[in-house]
């Protein structure tokens, strides 16, 4: 396991010594890379006479330009962690900036990131920066508040950086959840389809995608291979996925059984269109004064065809409802042979939101009710759920159950 340990311009920098040797005597090897503002409060020679490694201080540093070196740091670590984490580098990482060896590498990193911010408590609560951690955790990044106490500046409240030991304690315990899908298979489905009336207009629904974009990443940072079908959307496919784009249903249909007989685990969160037209037109159809009828058809149950040819597959579904939810949900469970469901009420007009509420189901009823939380935080949730099935499904035929 290797870790990238950020330390940042802050006077609680001098803590990150202690992190990186807690972090090696977990048998973690670390690789530092100090910013010009925190080498202002640590020295680059203290991290490298304990850590037994250069210490990247530059974009551009002597010896370290053989290869793109934030691009084969990246490739080479399992997790990205910044403490101290300063309201600039959350606000650099929050919207892209890359100016330095540090925040270019966060543009580079499919890992998991951690961050433990340290500040004083005007600047921890200014709108500002809450605004910007609440952008990187709907990346699903995980963070180590800051606890409350005393301050550098001589003010007290909640900024201090947390303490070594529970820093120590998430770099591990993410690091664990990074790799809980290592060696699996995760499909995705996500978004819409679009069914064709004719080469101008379109059937379609307001899925935006995000959910089933957000349990791709979430599935990739944890170490699975990801295949996501998607339907059109305006969102970019997650770094380190395969995606395959489609359009329609009978698209997405006939690329997802390619995947699905090498799949673990499968999530259908896509929205696919119900009925499609007989026949598209060929030509633009053209308005008169009088009214206009499509014949429509049934589209394949692509979830249904999954449940009917489950081999050892988890098979999670999505349920949107705008009455009766849970009655609903549980009655397509049943019905489509899944393993799990997630459920969630669109009649208030939730599409394209970053937060969502939703009920996730197994076969004896609710397991979890999330509330206003952010899809990385529900796909994160859901995996967990996933590979609890899994382990219990395993568990179950090797006894011979």
């Amino acid at each position: 396991m290797k870790v990238a340990l950020g330390i940042t311009g802050c006077i609680a920098a001098y803590k990150a010594i202690e992190v990186m040797r807690g972090l090696q005597k977990a048998g973690i090897s670390v690789q530092v890379i100090l910013t010009r503002s925190g080498a202002q409060f640590v020295t680059p020679l203290t991290f490298e006479s304990l850590s037994a490694q250069n210490v990247i201080t530059d974009m551009f540093q002597q010896g370290q330009n053989r290869d793109i070196h934030h691009i084969s740091v990246a490739q080479s670590i399992q997790l990205l962690a910044v403490v101290p984490a300063t309201a600039n580098i959350i606000g650099k990482f929050a919207h892209g900036i890359a100016d330095d060896f540090l925040s270019t590498l966060y543009l580079s990193n499919p890992a998991p990131v951690l961050l433990a911010p340290a500040m004083n408590v005007e600047m921890w609560n200014h709108p500002a920066v809450r605004s910007n951690v609440e952008i990187l955790k709907g990346r699903g990044h995980y963070f180590v508040n800051p606890e409350p106490g005393p301050l550098a500046c001589g003010m007290e409240g909640e900024g201090r950086l947390a303490s070594v030991d529970v820093i120590v304690a998430r770099i591990v315990e993410a690091l664990r959840t990074g790799e809980s899908l290592a060696g699996m298979r995760v499909l995705v489905t996500a978004g819409p389809t679009v069914e064709d009336i004719d080469p101008v207009r379109f059937l379609s629904n307001r899925s935006s995608g995000k959910m089933g974009y957000a349990v791709a990443q979430a599935a990739r940072q944890r170490g699975a291979e990801v295949f996501l079908v998607s339907g059109p959307t305006a969102l970019k496919a997650p770094s380190g996925v395969r995606f395959v784009p489609v359009r329609s249903a009978a698209q997405m249909k006939d690329a997802v059984l390619q995947f699905y007989p090498s799949a673990d685990i499968v999530v259908k969160a896509a929205a696919v269109a119900d009925y499609r037209p007989v026949e598209a037109a060929p030509q633009k159809i053209k308005k008169n004064d009088n009214s206009l009828t499509l014949q429509l058809e049934r589209t394949e149950d692509i979830l249904a065809i999954l449940g009917r040819q489950k081999k050892g597959q988890v098979l999670v579904g999505f349920a949107a409802e705008t009455e009766r939810l849970l009655d609903h949900a549980r009655e397509k469970m049943a019905r489509k042979n899944l393993d799990l469901l997630v459920a969630n009420d669109v009649s208030a007009g939730v599409f394209g939101s970053d937060r969502s509420t939703v009920h996730i189901l197994e076969a004896g009823g609710v397991i979890e009710t999330l509330t206003d939380r952010s899809k990385m935080e529900i796909a994160g949730k859901l995996l967990d759920h996933a590979m609890s099935v899994r382990k219990r499904s395993t568990a179950a035929a090797q006894s011979g159950e």
